[in-house]
């Protein structure tokens, strides 16, 4: 299980390792390194709704076919610079204070087709009564709020991309959970997921997460140590963009340039 902005962490379960290419980075003194019928409402009266045999008309109640459980298939090659009119599931991973939501958005908006964007943030907080705040302490039941939104947005990035959408999700995954993390997110989505890594320099997200308020504002202390297992990254073949000195047009610039490599010569991972 992965935490987003707010979690303590849990312990390291050992290093990444792999190739280290694919690192896209303007050098900074900061940086690390190279988803039963519900009961019915109190107070409803008359008969229960009857409904024709068969499936619903589509014309008549929006339905849409739901994706199936299976992988979700490698996009075809842009035909033009940068991704083009590619279908593409993206994951956005990085620290509290990188930028990911901010970035995510503007590359969603700015695209030729649709494209949507989910982040793991947004959805566990759909929690309005019961939400389990992880700076309240870890415990079973914000794990399970946690588990529970990584598949809501699993099963809504299938759905988006059955239907033509393109999906970009982000999500504070480490690398030394494997398994629960990144292994995660490619069984919620599939293996045609392009992830890549957004990390720009302390001192950088130390100032930007001085600028949040609320529950995914940080202690320095809890950003740094965030920050310094996020650096476990690199080395693991998967693309990196420091943008340390980047605005969010430009990090988004290079973004989907990443993003168009990944897909025609994919990372390992």
């Amino acid at each position: 299980m992965q935490h987003a902005v707010g979690a303590p962490l849990p312990p390291p379960q050992g290093p990444a390792s792999g190739p280290a290419d694919w690192t896209h980075q303007a050098r900074h003194p900061g940086n690390p390194g190279p988803p039963a019928a519900p009961p019915t409402a109190q107070g409803w009266s008359g008969p229960a709704p009857q409904h024709a045999p068969g499936p619903p008309s589509r014309e008549t109640t929006g339905h849409v076919q739901l994706p199936p459980g299976g992988p979700v298939p490698l996009p075809a090659p842009p035909a033009g610079p940068g991704t083009g009119s590619a279908t593409l599931a993206v994951l956005l991973i990085g620290p509290a204070g990188a930028g990911k939501t901010t970035v995510a958005r503007l590359w969603a908006g700015r695209r030729r087709v649709p494209t949507a964007h989910v982040s793991l943030d947004d959805v566990r907080e759909w929690v309005c009564s019961g939400f389990a705040d992880p700076q309240a302490g870890w415990n079973d039941h914000s794990e399970a709020q946690y588990r529970l939104a990584r598949r809501t947005c699993g099963f809504a990035a299938r759905n988006f991309l059955a239907n033509g959408i393109s999906c970009i999700l982000d999500d504070a995954v480490f690398p030394d959970r494997p398994v629960v993390g990144l292994g995660g997110w490619k069984r919620h989505v599939g293996p045609g997921l392009l992830p890549v890594v957004l990390l720009p320099g302390l001192e950088v997200v130390l100032e930007r997460n001085a600028a949040r308020s609320g529950n995914r504002r940080l202690s320095d202390e809890e950003v740094a140590r965030i920050h310094g297992r996020m650096a476990g990254w690199y080395g693991s073949g998967l693309p990196i963009i420091d943008n340390s000195t980047y605005d969010v047009e430009t990090t988004a610039r290079v973004l989907d340039d990443i993003l168009a490599r990944s897909i025609t010569s994919p990372p390992t991972w």
